[in-house]
């Protein structure tokens, strides 16, 4: 059987604090969850009811162990997942202070594991026979992660819903141009886009969304969908425009919310809806996360989703 959602990227273990409002010096207690975005991308389109699975590697340790167990039990196929025994698993802690303010700090040193994930170990016919394959702009930064991604993306031949999510996280750059060398040579192997105002200037050089998405359609994109934070979402194909307004939630941690928004864009394109409906439902997910402390155990059903719409009058 093929898988519906195929991704691959970064994973790792979210160390989170279960106090809000005050710094990492003066939490006492954490809680631990599994995590990194083409992870949670995988988990949050289970819960949609796809069969799930995320290509990467994890260090040969307790964490690890933990990374195989959280994926099984979140219905996730762990068999793409390999140990690289040199390295540790990466952790990640962040401080949570709402509505807007949740600093991250990635302990991915001396290198993380998922970035050494090598052409050679792509499975090939899975990528190619995915209904849907999920790649971030993170496993560009380093070899030999670059080269398998540009492996996978030559196995899987362009075929419709290849996604990228633009996923700018500067602490992995030398610098946002080296970044943005590597999406250009990327985007015409994808067929959708995904990313917010900061990741779309990264890849195209705009913060404005409507000429970002233009420019990423014309860089080869299929579809462009720009997160615009409290101005909502924009989404563009070459014959339709979306312009979806933001929900307004009492804000937990916004961390998380986007791989909530993925997942369920995974399942609205894999279920060939109009794409306003599939923005609305990928935004409402996104809000939903943003109400919950953790990432990939926060990741909402459909039921749940369509719920939030209802009740929001989304």
């Amino acid at each position: 059987m093929s898988y519906d959602v195929l991704t691959m990227g970064r994973v790792g273990v979210d160390i989170y604090p279960l106090q809000t409002g005050v710094g990492l010096e003066d939490v006492e207690t954490f809680g631990k969850f599994l995590g990194g975005s083409a992870t949670n991308v995988a988990v949050a389109a289970t819960r949609h009811g796809h069969r799930s699975a995320v290509i990467t590697r994890t260090g040969a340790d307790p964490f690890g162990r933990y990374v195989h167990r959280a994926l099984r039990d979140f219905g996730v196929d762990d068999a793409f997942v390999t140990a690289v025994p040199e390295l540790p698993t990466p952790v990640t802690f962040c401080e949570i202070f709402p509505p807007d303010d949740f600093p991250i700090w990635f302990y991915r040193y001396p290198k993380a594991p998922d970035l050494e994930i090598k052409p050679g170990e792509i499975p090939v016919a899975e990528v190619r026979a995915a209904r849907l394959f999920w790649a971030t702009v993170t496993g560009l930064c380093a070899e030999p992660s670059r080269a398998a991604h540009f492996a996978a993306w030559r196995a899987r031949g362009r075929a419709p819903l290849t996604v990228l999510d633009l996923d700018y996280r500067p602490v992995f750059w030398a610098s946002r141009e080296d970044a943005r060398e590597q999406v250009q040579a990327a985007l015409p192997h994808v067929t959708v886009a995904v990313g917010n105002l900061d990741e779309v200037d990264t890849a195209v050089g705009s913060r404005d969304a409507r000429p970002a998405a233009a420019a990423l359609l014309e860089a080869g994109v299929e579809l462009a969908v720009v997160k615009q934070g409290p101005e909502g979402v924009y989404a563009r194909t070459k014959n339709t425009e979306v312009v979806v307004p933001p929900i307004r939630v009492e804000v937990v941690n916004g961390i998380g919310a986007g791989d909530g928004f993925g997942g369920a864009l995974c399942h609205g394109l894999l279920a060939g809806w109009p794409l306003d409906r599939i923005i609305r439902f990928a935004n409402a997910a996104g809000a939903i996360v943003t109400t919950r402390l953790e990432c990939s155990s926060a990741m909402p059903t459909t039921e749940e989703v369509e719920d939030f719409m209802r009740r929001s009058h989304v």
